[in-house]
This record gives C-alpha cells, sequence and structure tokens, in this order.
C-alpha cells in the first residue's frame, strides 16, 4: 500500500503572512499544508516573514506528492541507498551539484533512544555506501525522526534545498501499522517519506535559472525553428517541418516578411537551440543551414545527418550537438 501525502508551497507574494487563508483554502481543499521543513505554520511565522523580507523564497504555489515507503529498522540502509540512487540520477539527469546534509535528533523528539540510534546509523551507512560527503546538522532533524536534504546548486553557485529523504517514526504510530517478524511478534516498521524535487513549480524555476533559458535539445520546450528567407521558401520549409515533426521533435516556423538577422535575433531570444535557415542554396541541394546556441552556423548540412545529430542528442540527454 503506498501511501501520498499532498503538501502545498505558499506563494508569500499572493498570501504574504496571512497564513490563516492559506490554511482556510487548504482546509476546504482537504490539503495538508507543509512550509519547507514540514513544522506547522505558527512554528514557521518568524522564519517566513524573514524569506519575504529577503526574497529567498521562490514565489510558487504548487502541489507535489510526498511518496511514502514502508519498511523495517533492518531495512533502513538498503532502502535508503536506493532512494539516494534515485535522487543523484535524477539531478545528474539536469546537471545539477548538490550538497548533503544529515539531520540528527532534536531535544524535543518522540521515539526511543534506541530506534533513532538505528535509524540515523541506517543513514550514515547508506551515505559512506555511496561514498557521498555530507554535512551533519546536530538536533535539526524533524521531532519524528531523522533526514537527508539535498540542496541543489545552480549556475550562480546559490543552493536550493529540493530533495528530502525523512524518516518517520509518528505516521506508524497513528496508523498503528504493524507486521509480523520473524520472532512472530508484532513489530512497528519506521516510514520514509521520498521527495525527489519537492514542488514542481519551484523546481522548474530553478531548472529555468540554472539554464539561464538555454535548455539542452532534449529538454526544451521548442526545439528547432525554420526560417525563409523568402515566401517561394515556405514549400520547402513545410517539407522540412513536417519531417521534423514525424521523427519527434517539437517544432515552430517564423515565415513571416521579416528580414533574416531579425528573424534570428527572436529566435535566439526564446533561446531555441536548433535555428534552422533556408533559401535558393538550401532548397536546390536539399540542406540547411543551421544555427546553434553556441553561435555556431553550418551550411549545407544534409537533413537526414541533422535528423541522427539531433536524435543521438535527445537519446543520450547531452547538452552539445555534434552535427
Amino acid at each position: 500500500m503506498l501511501l501520498v501525502d499532498v503538501h502545498a508551497h505558499l506563494d508569500l507574494k499572493e498570501f504574504g503572512s496571512d497564513l490563516d487563508e492559506v490554511m482556510n483554502r487548504a482546509e476546504k481543499a482537504g490539503v495538508k499544508v507543509i512550509i519547507n521543513n514540514g513544522l506547522s505554520p505558527e512554528s514557521n511565522r518568524k522564519t517566513l516573514e524573514l524569506s519575504k523580507k529577503y526574497k529567498i523564497l521562490k514565489p510558487a504555489l504548487g502541489l507535489y506528492p510526498d511518496d511514502t515507503i514502508k519498511l523495517t529498522q533492518e531495512q533502513i540502509r538498503d532502502e535508503i541507498i536506493g532512494v539516494i540512487n534515485l535522487t543523484e540520477r535524477f539531478y545528474k539527469l539536469f546537471g545539477f551539484n548538490y550538497n548533503v546534509e544529515l539531520s540528527t535528533r532534536p531535544e524535543n523528539s518522540m521515539g526511543s533512544d534506541e530506534i533513532w540510534e538505528k535509524a540515523t546509523k541506517g543513514l550514515k551507512d547508506a551515505l559512506e555506501y555511496k561514498k557521498m560527503p555530507y554535512k551533519i546538522n546536530e538536533g535539526d532533524g524533524a521531532f519524528y525522526g531523522p533526514k537527508i536534504d539535498f540542496h541543489l546548486k545552480d549556475c550562480l553557485g546559490r543552493t536550493w534545498q529540493c530533495g528530502t529523504i525523512q524518516l518517520d517514526f509518528a505516521m506508524p504510530e497513528k496508523f498503528d501499522l504493524t507486521y509480523d517478524g520473524k520472532d512472530g511478534k508484532k513489530h512497528r516498521p519506521i516510514m520514509v517519506h521520498r521527495t525527489i524535487y519537492g514542488s514542481i513549480e519551484r523546481f522548474i524555476g530553478i531548472l529555468i535559472e540554472h539554464y539561464a533559458g538555454k535548455f539542452p535539445l532534449w529538454l526544451s520546450p521548442v526545439q528547432v525553428i525554420i526560417l525563409n528567407i523568402n515566401d517561394s521558401h515556405i514549400p520547402y520549409g513545410i517539407k522540412l517541418r513536417d519531417r521534423l515533426i514525424e521523427n519527434g521533435f517539437r517544432v515552430e516556423t517564423d515565415f513571416n516578411a521579416e528580414t533574416i538577422p531579425k528573424k534570428v535575433r527572436d529566435a535566439q531570444l526564446k533561446r531555441i537551440p536548433i535555428i534552422i535557415t533556408i533559401g535558393d542554396k538550401e532548397v536546390n541541394s536539399n540542406t540547411v543551414a543551421v544555427r546553434t546556441l553556441d553561435g555556431k552556423v553550418r551550411f549545407g548540412v544534409p537533413i537526414d545527418k541533422l535528423i541522427k545529430s539531433m536524435s543521438d542528442a535527445v537519446e543520450n540527454k547531452t547538452s552539445k550537438i555534434t552535427i
């Protein structure tokens, strides 16, 4: 059985410090509101005010799933390694570097010393198995369990806390979850809350700033734009557009009566990775002129070669295109 809590990130610009309105809306929608660190809005009020003042939170209102795993104390290390592998794969896919922090038992907490020691050791063992450098935040864990936080580092060197692996002793108690152990007795499992990217809206904001809008080909909303020199080249451009779409690419055309430098400039401002220009030479030779975001222009590129190069870049999710 998979239990999912839906959390909400708050738009400080919209709501300011009027958290009562937020809570009322959430209650009516049946949504559980968690602000950054999983504590109640009351205990976070001061933090929110400071965050608003210094603009250190991204203005995003969104919902995201907090997926949970139920496991035994003996399974902590291996299951956490699996979650770390997933998180690592996800961040590397987008080219993020990140720092890892392990937060331990706070002064006010629930659970026995034994279970806290086993849980914290399980997290440490998983990180050390992965040979992953980490910082220990003494006493900064949640009252219901220790956690691992992943802080993404963007192209400007700023860090953003996104991923969290949170052990939870409280929810199994509230749901009265048990399992039959090898000794034939009932035991209480541990719950793991796994969040990889946090709020999707906030993550997309971080991603856009990280790439400065210049997404790699595989990620770009528009991958190719086709520009014509004059109206006589439009039929060739339409034929080329249809072929690229058939091969799974996201394509736009700009057949407006503007100069090529103006069209190229507009496409560059839109951060479109592949800018194709067609004129008499390209139509007669069944080729294209290709400009990439690095400013390089290749003339006389065969269409088959272009499709192959783009397909390879998308399949391998690389940031560079070899044409």
